[in-house]
């Protein structure tokens, strides 16, 4: 049954449809979504403490490692505890504030981790292509300033975002076909004009999914192009493993990402968008520092040691 919450300016809160459609799933998706979240929590924390406190991961690659699990962080906890809400009662509804602060994090992580997994390709570029300059040409000055003008970027970006659709009416239906607040559902129910949304979204998509993308294929094709002419295959192998990481990281991100939000308002699949959202807001933060702790010799070294100073 629908309901309406309307006061002399339309809509006050909003109901998340979530997975109610599935009633049947509701306590696998509340397992796998608690022990996912858990998971990621654990796992994004655990590389922050790391890279903070051991002295043997004070490079770029860890810097921009543990901005990507604070990313995380933001990305899958301002999304999975009101799923998990939705997934134990009866009906999910948020205040259009709480909505709006939803849609900003959301925003905020997702834009962001797009330019720093770029960052971080142009790292693995200067470390492969050009080693003997790494340490200048990524010098921590450099580092810092990258990392603020991602943060920055994404922030203006989910502020502009937020914003236009604070200022949007809301009159009518106010279910949201979806387990969290995203800019093609809510712009489907507004009874005003959503064309200069609409436009910024698309501009959004170009700018963080299409250049950004370009970017770190660019990144890439230099460092497999240089990782062929490489003669020793001991060296092939070094150099392939230090961004082999990053890579599965970079292709498990971008495909959700790409199935989530590079499409049309006017073509947008409820259905579709859950499953690919899923994918980048709960898989991805959780896979991440599976995939960097499993994969690098470094991270595990820094683990242990850690782990052996509390067994003392």
């Amino acid at each position: 049954m629908m309901k309406l919450s309307l006061n002399q300016t339309g809509v006050t809160e909003f109901i998340l449809e979530g997975f109610s459609e599935h009633p049947s799933l509701r306590l696998l998706l509340t397992g796998c979504f608690l022990s996912l979240y858990m998971m990621a929590l654990m796992g994004n924390l655990l590389i922050i403490v790391l890279v903070t406190f051991s002295t043997g991961l004070q490079n770029p690659m860890y810097f921009f490692l543990c901005n990507l699990s604070t990313m995380d962080i933001v990305c899958t906890s301002s999304v999975i505890p009101k799923a998990l809400i939705g997934l134990l009662s009866e009906e999910n509804i948020i205040s259009f504030k709480g909505c709006m602060a939803q849609l900003f994090f959301l925003a905020l992580s997702a834009s962001s981790e797009l330019l720093l997994l770029t960052a971080m390709a142009y790292d693995r570029y200067v470390a492969i292509c050009f080693p003997l300059h790494y340490s200048s040409r990524m010098s921590p000055q450099l580092c810092g300033e990258l990392a603020v003008g991602v943060w920055a970027i994404g922030a203006v970006n989910a502020s502009v975002h937020t914003g236009l659709m604070s200022r949007l009416s809301f009159c009518g239906p106010n279910i949201i076909t979806h387990f969290f607040c995203e800019i093609p559902p809510l712009l489907l129910l507004s009874c005003s004009p959503t064309y200069l949304n609409s436009i910024l979204t698309l501009v959004a998509d170009v700018f963080f999914g299409g250049i950004n993308f370009m970017l770190t294929l660019l990144s890439y094709g230099s460092i497999i192009s240089s990782i062929l002419r490489m003669r020793s295959a001991e060296g092939k192998r070094k150099a392939f493993s230090t961004c082999s990481s990053h890579l599965i990281v970079v292709s498990v991100y971008y495909s959700s990402v790409f199935c989530a939000y590079i499409s049309p308002v006017s073509s947008y699949s409820p259905e579709r968008s859950k499953v690919s959202s899923v994918l980048y807001s709960v898989l991805s933060p959780t896979l991440n520092p599976l995939i960097y702790t499993l994969r690098n010799k470094d991270v595990k070294l820094a683990l242990g040691r850690i782990l052996a100073s509390f067994s003392h």
